[in-house]
């Protein structure tokens, strides 16, 4: 089985060589491939990734140090770049539709998310005992503690979900999920921002797919270090809920 691991990224000039190195350091034991979706960064990360491409088109193995100062392996990786800014929602559909694996990860560009936990994330896939796993912040795992009313919303939000898909979830808003393809074969995706999250947890909830989920560590940026949700998008994820699961 071959995994890929779907990076959305926008405007993570400081995380994205990082994140990258992160996840090729993993000591898998399936083949892997990396695809980038740039959702037409204005930071400087569309200019690295661009890069990048030039490199692993020329048949190079690594791409030069940057910010970090250590080289970021190329091996796997490849750069999709969106024409516009539509979102991660968007930007998670292209992934999806240029992955090649039988197993899809999203991981986020930012630093929060450690891809030290994809043993876990994968395991009730690769043991064949599940179709989709969630990532749960709020079920063990090292946290970094801020933000009280963030953990109120997302815990309301996800009472609603789970009292309408009759899924018994911790935490619907995590950022870790991995899917077997054809589950997301059989969803058509339509949120193009952070709707992505409570859609596809509805649409999942309608099938009769084997959900599991596992506790992860979580990293939580301030927004002063770059975090980019706010309550609008609370207010959408709700909106989410009852359109998906009601009415799409």
């Amino acid at each position: 089985m071959k995994l890929s691991v779907v990076i959305p990224a926008y405007d993570e000039r400081g995380t994205i060589e990082e994140i990258v190195r992160r996840v090729q350091a993993q000591p898998l034991e399936i083949e892997r491939e990396i695809v980038v979706v740039d959702d037409c960064s204005t930071d400087g990360t569309r200019d690295i990734l661009q890069s990048w491409a030039a490199q692993i088109a020329s048949g190079e193995k690594s791409a030069a140090a940057g910010d970090g100062g250590v080289p970021v392996p190329l091996a796997g990786v490849r750069v999709i770049f969106q024409e516009r800014n539509q979102g991660k929602g968007a930007a998670l559909r292209r992934g999806f539709a240029e992955a090649r694996g039988e197993i899809l990860l999203v991981q986020d560009a930012d630093l929060e998310y450690d891809p030290r936990d994809y043993p876990r994330l994968l395991e009730p896939i690769l043991s064949g005992r599940g179709d989709v796993v969630f990532g749960t912040r709020f079920f063990g795992g090292t946290q970094r503690v801020h933000y009280f009313w963030h953990y109120v919303a997302n815990s309301s939000l996800t009472l609603l979900s789970d009292m309408l898909t009759n899924l018994k979830l911790t935490d619907m808003e995590c950022g870790y999920k991995v899917f077997r393809r054809e589950v997301l074969a059989g969803i058509r995706l339509r949120s193009d921002r952070f709707g992505f999250e409570p859609e596809v947890t509805a649409k999942i909830g309608k099938g009769k797919w084997r959900v599991y989920e596992v506790p992860i560590s979580y990293f939580g940026r301030t927004y002063e270090e770059g975090k980019k949700i706010t309550w609008r998008d609370g207010v959408k994820a709700l909106l989410a809920i009852l359109r998906y699961r009601l009415m799409d």
